[in-house]
């Protein structure tokens, strides 16, 4: 055999196997999954919800036994008939997020001191988790209020959900929604379970815990005849709120004011 031929036959040989692999690439890439294509849909929601989160079922609270998800008539203002009268001077405490074992017994200790009364916002976990504090609340001339199931933004969830914590959560005439988040979708929702919007005039920042002496300066610096003022029972370490109050009613009380609860009727 000739080199020439020899090296026809080799080259002949190198050309199969190259292009054998090349072969072997391209079917290779053809069998790769291809990404898909961007979108702008979210996946769909789990078939439950997390065993943390609010079931879609009505929440079973103390007090909690009117048919859910039934409308009622539009409430009344809850505060009309507390303040008429030319020389009435009236100021009306609410504290949200309660009832909490520690903490609630305390502020009504307080009120109770002063001859003064309040509204409470409730949340129905807090409730269901904490029974006998609303009778307790109740018993001593106090109103409550439904502040929600588990206290979300209602203007950032779903209909059917921002449905389910207005009218499944604590009963009553009376709804503060939390954070004060509030739009026209909110407000019929709350007008359609036969409850009125409670909102403030007046917030302390008792939240916050800048300080008793601060919160009682807020309370004194801004609050006008027939205010609301915001303060809260739950959500944390409240012994600055039991604090100013202490301090606060009488400094009002010496001004002429009253403290009557607020009109929620528990339907």
């Amino acid at each position: 055999m000739s080199r020439k031929f020899a090296a026809f036959i080799a080259t002949g040989v190198a050309l199969v196997v190259v292009a054998g692999a090349l072969l072997v690439l391209a079917l290779g890439h053809e069998r790769q999954p291809h990404p898909a294509a961007a979108t702008t849909q979210t996946s769909p929601p789990p078939a439950s919800p997390p065993s943390n989160q609010p079931s879609s079922q009505p929440t079973e609270t103390p007090g909690n036994n009117a048919p859910p998800s039934t409308p009622g008539k539009p409430a009344n203002d809850p505060t009309a008939n507390l303040v008429k009268g030319k020389n009435k001077k009236v100021i009306f405490f609410s504290f949200d997020d309660g009832p909490d074992p520690y903490w609630t017994p305390k502020i009504l200790q307080v009120l109770a001191n002063h001859g003064a009364h309040a509204t409470f916002f409730e949340l129905g976990t807090m409730q269901a988790a904490h029974p006998g504090l609303r009778e307790q609340v109740l018993a001593a001339g106090n109103s409550i209020g439904s502040h929600s199931i588990s206290h979300p933004q209602l203007t950032a969830i779903s209909a059917a959900e921002r449905h389910h914590q207005i009218f499944d959560g604590p009963r009553s005439t009376c709804f503060r929604p939390p954070y004060g988040a509030s739009n026209p979708k909110v407000r019929a929702d709350i007008k359609a379970a036969g409850m009125v919007q409670v909102l403030w005039d007046v917030d302390p920042r008792d939240w916050a815990r800048p300080g008793v002496n601060a919160i009682v300066q807020n309370i004194m610096n801004n609050a006008h005849n027939h205010n609301i003022i915001l303060m809260h029972d739950g959500g944390g370490d409240r012994s600055q709120t039991v604090a100013a109050l202490d301090k606060v009613l009488p400094l009002l009380k010496a001004k002429g004011y009253s403290f009557p609860a607020m009109d929620c009727k528990q339907p």
